[in-house]
């Protein structure tokens, strides 16, 4: 038995590092040293008191506090609970680097047995957000010394040439199953897709992981927007043909130039990963006839937009594919390929900014800034 310090929340806009008893895992469950802990958007609605999540579904709920949020992480392994297996099926010994699954599904439920997503179970719980941190097991969430993986959880190990800084984000690549399914919709999937335009609203951290994955697969062009110039700035080296800032232009600008770098046509796929509704207008707006959007930021029911179904969708026929988060089976997928492009890209240096647990108001401010891209606890910063 041990103490670790935690970012706690307390309340909204309310961080307090506290210290939790960390507990020995009971059978099939699994102890980490957390490594890296990165600060998502869904943590940053969180904070902001913005916390309903799951909307229209069984497991429909406004996040609980006091939470320790962190959904995103890497860490290495000190305890186990018995024999527990990893993702691919080997036994996980002390020492072992992995990367936890964010959800902690049933595998009861019609979804669990279906082998449809899991964050569609019925009866999910997920770290650092639904599991909070009143009673033991406690360190349910990422931002704090250690972190308690209950039995279930989807645990990966991290090929050894991947580092942190980079395994950090295999959570957030996950995600980005959409860029697959959209290809799929077009009759796409596994034929290279030269040429093809994609626009990508909002560049932080998932849209940037949207955007990459877009460009690793054969896009021709892609158009960036974003409220930020300095997510706009740092999204260029990853392959931006046509930057647009969003805070010095309107709909009406930003459609022309869509339509003027498409020859007159619209995106042919357009994903939306801004975090708020109104985009979602917009990128119905942008998208070319036939074309695909993929809905993948919107996670927290941030509330309605107005459309007309008819002229925006039905009449253009548009496909609308939405995301309610990573997919279990990509996570070792994802850190593959982020592995295998370490020296195509700067991935390293999609972590902007690091900072220790005491600094967590600071950490809140700056993953809110156009001054970051991805920023992560590191606990062993003090």
């Amino acid at each position: 038995m041990t103490t670790a310090r935690a970012v706690v929340t307390v309340a909204p806009r309310v961080l307090e590092v506290r210290e939790f008893t960390v507990q020995d895992p009971e059978p099939g469950a699994v102890v980490i040293r957390m490594l890296l802990s990165g600060i998502c958007g869904t943590d940053k609605h969180t904070f902001r008191g913005e916390s309903k999540q799951y909307a229209g579904t069984d497991h429909e709920r406004d996040i609980e506090y006091p939470l320790i949020c962190g959904h995103e992480n890497v860490g290495i392994v000190v305890a186990t609970g018995g024999e527990v297996r990893d993702s691919d099926g080997r036994t996980l010994v002390v020492g072992d680097r992995i990367v936890p699954g964010a959800n902690v599904p049933c595998g009861r439920c019609s979804y669990c047995r279906n082998d449809l997503p899991y964050y569609l179970c019925r009866d999910l719980n997920d770290y650092g957000n639904s599991l909070g941190c009143s009673r033991p097991p406690y360190l349910l969430g990422g931002w704090s010394e250690y972190m308690y993986l209950l039995p279930g959880s989807r645990l990966f190990r991290v090929p050894d040439a991947l580092p942190d800084e980079v395994a950090v984000l295999t959570e957030v690549m996950a995600v980005t199953h959409g860029v697959e399914k959209a290809l799929a919709v077009l009759g796409l999937y596994n034929v290279e897709p030269v040429g093809i335009s994609v626009a990508v609203l909002g560049v932080g951290p998932l849209g940037l992981c949207h955007l990459l994955k877009a460009r690793l697969l054969g896009a021709g062009t892609i158009i960036a927007t974003d409220l930020l110039a300095g997510r706009l700035e740092k999204a260029a080296p990853f392959g931006v043909d046509l930057a647009l800032d969003a805070s010095v232009t309107d709909l009406r600008q930003r459609k022309e130039a869509v339509m003027a770098a498409t020859d007159g046509r619209g995106a042919d796929v357009v994903l939306d990963c801004s975090g708020v509704p109104d985009t979602f207008v917009e990128a119905l707006e942008i998208v070319r006839p036939g074309g695909v959007v993929v809905e993948a930021g919107t996670f927290v029911d941030m509330g309605p937009v107005g459309i007309n179904p008819n002229s925006a969708i039905c009449t253009r026929n548009v496909s609308i594919l939405g995301i309610g988060g990573e997919i279990a089976t990509g996570y070792g997928p994802s850190m593959r390929l982020l592995t295998a492009n370490l020296d195509r890209y700067d991935l390293r240096g999609i972590v902007s900014h690091r900072y220790g647990l005491e600094d967590a108001p600071e950490a809140l401010a700056m993953a809110q800034s156009g001054a970051s891209m991805q920023v992560v606890f590191d606990p062993a910063l003090r």
